[in-house]
């Protein structure tokens, strides 16, 4: 069964790195899906195209076809993925805008990634601190990894932006499909998907946020302190 996923970026310019992140969510969150044998079915929402509509749509109270065709795909969505970058230590107010006249009710038990851009990691905690709230309060059912991409991130070979937008996507299959995904690091990743006897899917739990951390000790080893 194919999965709709819906992914609303709300960057201003064109190129953006807002929308450069929510194409490798895409990228990755299609591969996580197929790495478990299911079909994913993306569509990349540019909500800056819909500015006007969304400020005529609190004008009137109405929404126009093509707003109103979005809105639809949010709704019918099995899960969502939020990309937004940060004024202020928040969402933009164009992002909360559209937020605001989804319908209530519309998100409650969705699975949503949350992510967001910013020019330094000083405003990653954004994240927990605005948009974690405000999906909280519509009763979506965010992933637990949170996806921050500072300017620097874009280009780097670290592969650290990477490693953490695979994590959400596998967290995100797991909470779509209504289990877990095999680990990172796990015999069947990157072989295709693990199978029971009977032909299902094998699917085990995602690696947990911090799961990956270097102990303190081992640190201060590899730096030499203490030697």
């Amino acid at each position: 069964m194919t999965r709709r996923i819906v992914l609303l970026q709300a960057g201003l310019r064109n190129p953006s790195t807002t929308r450069m992140l929510a194409e490798e969510l895409e990228r990755e969150i299609k591969a996580a899906f197929e790495h478990e044998g299911y079909g994913a079915q993306t569509r990349i929402v540019d909500i800056r195209d819909h500015a006007h509509a969304i400020v005529d749509t609190f004008m009137t109270g109405f929404s126009g076809p093509e707003l109103q065709d979005v809105l639809d795909a949010v709704i019918a969505a099995d899960a969502l993925v939020v990309v937004t970058p940060t004024f202020s230590a928040s969402y933009s107010g164009l992002f909360k805008s559209f937020m605001d006249i989804v319908e209530p009710e519309a998100l409650v038990g969705k699975p949503v990634v949350l992510a967001a851009t910013g020019g330094s990691e000083r405003h990653s905690l954004m994240i927990d601190h605005a948009l974690r709230p405000l999906f909280a309060y519509l009763g979506a059912d965010p992933v637990r990894t949170g996806i921050f991409a500072a300017t620097g991130d874009f280009g780097g070979t670290d592969g650290q932006l990477t490693a953490r937008v695979r994590r959400a996507a596998r967290e995100l299959v797991g909470r779509v499909c209504g289990a877990g995904v095999v680990q990172a690091g796990s015999q069947d990743e990157g072989n295709g998907p693990a199978h029971k006897a009977n032909g299902t899917p094998r699917l085990a739990p995602a690696k947990g946020f911090g799961d990956d951390v270097v102990p303190f000790e081992q640190m201060m080893s590899n730096l030499g302190v203490g030697r």
